[in-house]
């Protein structure tokens, strides 16, 4: 009997030491992980939390803490990157906006000064309005796609006849062109294709298409539309040499432009809007470039 006693001590004696040895451990574990949480906060060092001793649930408490913490990471960086991205709109867009109206406000000067014939004042003149166009085509495209971003912009989707809509739209760039020197190639279908869309954004999205190939195109411009299979494709082509392949990823955000000196007048909204209006018709809008020919192409279901 006291033999057993005498086991049951030993047995009681050994657990407790157990029990104290696991209690060190994870006191030692705890202090640690305080350390280095208080580091954590202290430098914002982006080093995940460690183990001294591997012990009970310890390691899967590490382990969700170091998720959490790295996706409050990949949070503040995608903060960082956007509030980038927002500082350097508003520098472009401030630049793009400024410098039509420097320039006009330059001619007006001109126009005033008794030295100026009036010829020139007529020339002047005419120069001032275009500046003044080309900021209403700035805000018109700013205003617009603010209105899409909020959802303030109804679309009224019907049966529209494609083909018309694309002739008559490419039609009016027709002078463009020829100042351009060249003539663009043009392929419609010969049987009508109907889509459901709205007409206006239906519109602008040939409208954006054009000028942005007009701006950035240098050379052999090819419009389309096509069926395939149960798509109806608007495709536009130009070459052009300051889009290069890295610039594809971001062709369609927001302001993005590849002339870094903004002095093409552009926003770099008018792609943006493309994607913004194919998509809220049951479209998409993709972009490529192969051997130095820029292609895009919006596709919506053929009805």
């Amino acid at each position: 009997m006291e033999a057993w006693y005498l086991g049951a001590a030993i047995l009681a004696f050994a657990w407790a030491g157990i029990l104290s040895a696991r209690l060190c451990c994870y006191r030692k574990q705890i202090r640690h992980l305080r350390r280095e949480l208080e580091m954590i906060e202290e430098t914002g060092t982006g080093l995940g939390l460690t183990s001294v001793c591997g012990i009970g649930e310890t390691e899967e408490i590490i382990c969700a803490v170091n998720r959490i913490l790295e996706k409050n990471r990949e949070t503040q960086e995608l903060l960082r990157r956007e509030n980038r991205s927002y500082r350097e709109s508003i520098a472009g867009i401030s630049h793009d906006i400024r410098t039509p109206l420097t320039s006009a406000k330059g001619y007006m000067q001109m126009i005033r000064s008794e030295k100026v014939t009036d010829e020139k004042r007529k020339d002047y003149a005419g120069i001032v309005e275009r500046r003044l166009d080309d900021l209403t085509g700035l805000l018109d495209q700013l205003f617009l796609y603010t209105r899409i971003e909020s959802g303030e912009l109804s679309l009224e989707i019907e049966r529209l006849n494609a083909n018309n809509l694309f002739a008559e739209t490419l039609s009016l760039f027709y002078e463009d062109f020829l100042e351009k020197g060249c003539e663009p190639e043009v392929f419609l279908e010969q049987e009508p294709c109907y889509i459901r869309a709205d007409r206006q954004a239906f519109v602008r999205i040939i409208e954006n298409l054009i000028r942005n190939a007009l701006v950035h195109g240098t050379g052999g411009y090819a419009f389309s539309l096509r069926r395939s299979g149960q798509n109806i494709v608007l495709s536009v082509s130009n070459r052009t040499d300051s889009i290069e392949e890295g610039d594809i990823g971001r062709i369609f955000e927001r302001f993005y432009t590849t002339d870094v000196s903004r002095s093409r007048r552009t926003t770099g909204l008018g792609l943006a809007i493309v994607k913004k209006f194919a998509e809220q018709m049951g479209g998409e809008a993709a972009a490529r470039l192969a051997d130095g020919l820029f292609t895009i192409e919006v596709r919506f279901w053929c009805v």
